[in-house]
């Protein structure tokens, strides 16, 4: 265990002025408990006037000027790479060699979704001789709203932000109460780069003003990552207004299915990158490590073995640790009461999960068989947490991997490219790897899932559909046409 350490630097947010009725936020860093950030509230009415005011001559610009913008903010970002990665790690609790990997993703987004722009939403003419042309073009939605996660309080946001943007979108980023200091960076990058300050918005608040933003008249769109439960409420609510487009993604409780292999050490090494980056804090993270009865013996050696040398320590430590804290004490709370659950319910525990600070959020890794368990909980435990389940074979495997009512990420380690066919072919979830983590996913690909997590309107590459619509027409120089028949002479 490496030991936190350290004051945290307190910043301040720049103050709103309008009413709010939600009291101020302040963030904490979880390594140390120490104030890092505090703000006011924003006025929902107020952003949401602004942004439709400014929104018509943004989308007006020409689609390179806009592009330009996102190319000047992909180097306001390398300039503060540093900056930048230090605020994740100490707010968000990740390690910073990760925050660091957070920060180069978030530059990478800008070529990708210029990329998908042009690839998914690009214009198209067909000719049709007499009959003039027909075309294809997009048009931006309008005032999108974006509700980003405290996991990649950075990275995922802003997989939502760039491609709004490019598209012509104004945008309102309202980051999570628990990183709003990251958000407040990420936009003061982009308004540094040229996007007007009315065109991209940050909107501080909690639940409250995220159900305001949602809710209200004027706005045109939902980008939404987070869980399932506010996923679905979002959903709800906008139920009965399909004019409103709406993107869910909500996480997952993933299988990680292993069959016969003869590379162990790989596998439980695949498994930790799966189960515990993060601090299990991915919505791709294996929840379920679902293993062939003849490989486990073995395999839980290797990998009880692995997770016990993981370093869990401050982020900003030295030697660098493999996990940081879960993001606040009630959630360590939450995750070490779920984990005594398991254990009492007829659970086997192979890693005991411990809280090695009474006072701070910080979690060593936990494994647990709970084949034994009559009824396995269908939920997604956001942390450390990684449940056993033995199975004879590999259709007994992808049987009990589709046991959920997620279906975000899976895996399959071992098997030959037939076993690797059969299971592609029948697991249940929008990313579906073999011989990979569960969390490993291409930004050139799309990135999303059924059931629970998600409302099929993938992300990455593909959330280039979701911030335009596709306008069809048929056009001519002239006016042209004829009445040929049912005239009277």
């Amino acid at each position: 265990m490496v030991c936190p350490s350290g004051p945290a630097q307190v910043t301040h947010a720049k103050g709103e002025h309008s009413a709010v009725t939600e009291p101020q936020l302040i963030s904490y860093e979880p390594a140390t408990g120490a104030e890092i950030w505090r703000g006011a509230p924003g006025d929902v009415d107020a952003a949401a006037a602004r942004a439709r005011a400014a929104w018509p001559s943004f989308a007006a610009l020409a689609l390179g000027t806009r592009i330009e913008m996102t190319r000047r903010f992909a180097n306001e970002v390398r300039a503060r790479a540093d900056e930048m990665a230090s605020l994740i790690a100490r707010e968000a609790g990740k390690p910073l060699w990760e925050a660091r990997t957070e920060v180069d993703a978030v530059v990478g987004k800008v070529d990708v979704s210029v990329n998908a722009y042009a690839e998914r939403t690009g214009k198209k003419k067909f000719d049709s001789a007499l009959q003039g042309t027909a075309a294809v073009r997009h048009k931006p939605h309008g005032v999108m709203a974006v509700l980003g996660p405290y996991n990649f309080p950075a990275h995922l946001p802003n997989g939502h932000i760039i491609p709004a943007l490019i598209a012509g979108n104004a945008v309102i980023f309202k980051p999570s109460e628990k990183t709003p200091a990251v958000g407040e960076m990420l936009v003061s990058c982009l308004h540094a780069a040229g996007v007007p300050e009315d065109v991209c918005q940050l909107l501080i608040g909690g639940p409250d003003t995220g159900k305001a933003l949602v809710a209200h008249a004027g706005v045109d769109g939902v980008l939404f990552t987070g869980s399932a439960q506010a996923g679905i409420a979002i959903n709800r609510k906008l139920a009965t207004n399909p004019g409103k487009i709406v993107a869910l993604e909500m996480g997952g409780n993933n299988p990680i299915v292993v069959i016969d292999t003869p590379k162990l050490a790989d596998t439980a090494a695949l498994i930790v990158q799966s189960a515990f980056t993060s601090a299990g804090q991915r919505c791709t993270a294996a929840r379920r490590l679902i293993v062939k009865e003849s490989v486990y013996d073995d395999l839980m050696g290797e990998l009880t073995s692995l997770a016990k040398r993981l370093l869990v320590g401050d982020p900003m430590g030295e030697p660098q640790p493999f996990m940081g804290p879960v993001i606040d004490n009630d959630t360590a709370e939450r995750l070490s009461e779920a984990f005594l659950t398991l254990v009492t319910a007829g659970g086997k525990a192979l890693l005991h999960m411990r809280r090695t600070y009474p006072d701070l959020p910080f979690l060593t890794p936990g494994i647990i068989d709970t084949t034994a368990l009559p009824e396995r909980p269908d939920i997604e435990l956001f942390g450390p947490i990684l449940q056993v389940v033995r199975v004879p074979d590999l259709d007994a495997g992808i049987s009990e991997a589709n046991n959920t009512r997620f279906g975000l990420s899976a895996s399959l380690i071992g098997g030959s490219p037939e076993d690797y066919g059969r299971f592609w072919a029948n697991i249940r979830a929008g990313i579906i790897n073999w011989n990979r983590p569960t969390n490993g996913a291409s930004s050139s690909a799309p990135f999303g899932g059924i059931g629970l997590s998600g409302n099929h309107r993938p992300a990455a590459f593909y959330a280039a559909d979701y911030c335009a619509y596709p306008v069809a027409s048929t056009e001519m120089d002239q006016p042209r046409g004829n009445i040929g028949v049912g005239l009277r002479d």
